[in-house]
């Protein structure tokens, strides 16, 4: 109670004090009031807020990968073609003569696969075989014989040839394959003033072309050799190849550039040129045996076993590689195998097939 007493006796004391000293208390609630004004003022403006690092965060943006241009490869000779439509396009054969009344030929260097084989006696022609290949001077143009029917059917090719043996006519006419007979289709085909008959009728691609078209033989259904880029090896050993077919004017040599990683072709010891574009090249050689016999039917005539199996030499990329040849039937393709029995694929390009007889032929190199 004394406690209370005393803080009211206090109050009442500091009450009567503000009442007899007014404007001193108010001048002090004022300076009071300014000081803590000012050190609040003061305080605020000399506070430093945190810095806030901004981080920015930058997406490295990487552009999506160009994808690969799309390739596309020709059935027939395993080469680089502008686009699918030439992929598609008709394969087509002409049989070319090599009689020395026919040399230089024209449209050889230009093809994709060339047969060559003996016709008769002793004398060789090419089943010659185009697709994406375009020259406008082919021939001679010649004959068809029974094994050239039966090489091409494998292409799905339409044929082009003046007339055969009766076998080979009597093949070629029965409905199962695309038929240029140039006795059919005489304005396909022209003869040339510079030769004599029979070695002067020559045809073009423009004109086949034409006589594809119009025959609706424009599409390819076909499966080629298999194919693989070509590299020179680092260690030939075949560098100078000998075929022997028949005789000195109809037997061959190639001698290997490992700078264009092909092989110049010569015949009865001079270069064999085609006449528009010069020394014969091709990617691959193969000297292909085959049992060859002679027989009589309108005429005597060769005939060449190509159903079945035998032994070939395989020249690419500046080596020898001994290999077995497979044809199931007419209508399959030819396959080439080593002595594992696994498929050997050729080096893009030309490809040039010697059907060497088993009987009187050979193959050396070195």
């Amino acid at each position: 109670m004394k406690l209370l007493k005393h803080r009211q006796l206090s109050w009442s004391r500091f009450r009567q004090w503000l009442s007899k000293h007014r404007k001193i208390a108010w001048a002090i609630g004022g300076v009071v009031i300014i000081c803590v004004g000012g050190l609040t003022a003061f305080l605020i403006l000399s506070h430093k807020p945190a810095t806030i690092k901004k981080t920015v965060s930058k997406a490295i943006v990487k552009a999506a990968p160009k994808p690969e241009p799309v390739k596309y490869y020709s059935p027939l000779t395993g080469s680089l073609v502008a686009n699918e439509a030439a992929t598609q396009q008709a394969a087509t054969g002409v049989m070319i003569e090599n009689s020395p009344d026919a040399r230089p030929q024209s449209g050889l260097k230009d093809s994709g696969v060339v047969f060559e084989a003996i016709a008769e006696g002793g004398i060789t022609r090419f089943l010659v075989l185009y697709q994406s290949e375009k020259p406008q001077m082919i021939g001679p143009v010649r004959s068809l014989r029974l094994y050239d029917v039966d090489w091409l059917a494998a292409f799905g090719a339409g044929i082009a040839h003046v007339g055969g043996s009766a076998a080979a006519l009597s093949e070629v006419r029965n409905g199962s394959y695309r038929d240029l007979d140039q006795f059919f289709n005489p304005g396909s085909f022209w003869r040339s003033t510079d030769r004599w008959a029979p070695h002067n009728v020559y045809t073009s691609f423009e004109r086949l072309d034409a006589l594809n078209a119009a025959k609706g033989y424009t599409t390819a259904n076909f499966t080629g050799f298999s194919r693989v880029d070509g590299k020179p090896s680092a260690t030939p050993n075949a560098t100078n190849i000998n075929i022997v077919v028949s005789s000195y004017l109809y037997n061959s040599t190639y001698a290997y550039d490992k700078t264009t990683n092909t092989y110049a072709r010569s015949q009865a010891g001079e270069a064999h040129l085609d006449r528009e574009s010069g020394q014969i090249t091709p990617s691959v050689v193969i000297a292909m045996r085959v049992d060859e016999t002679t027989v009589l039917e309108d005429g005597y005539r060769e005939t060449i076993n190509t159903i079945g199996s035998g032994n070939a030499t395989i020249f690419q990329n500046g080596i020898a590689i001994s290999a077995t040849w497979h044809k199931s039937s007419k209508t399959s393709q030819i396959t080439f195998t080593d002595t594992n029995g696994q498929d050997i694929p050729l080096v893009r390009g030309q490809t040039w097939i010697a059907a060497v007889p088993n009987d009187g032929g050979d193959v050396t190199w070195q």
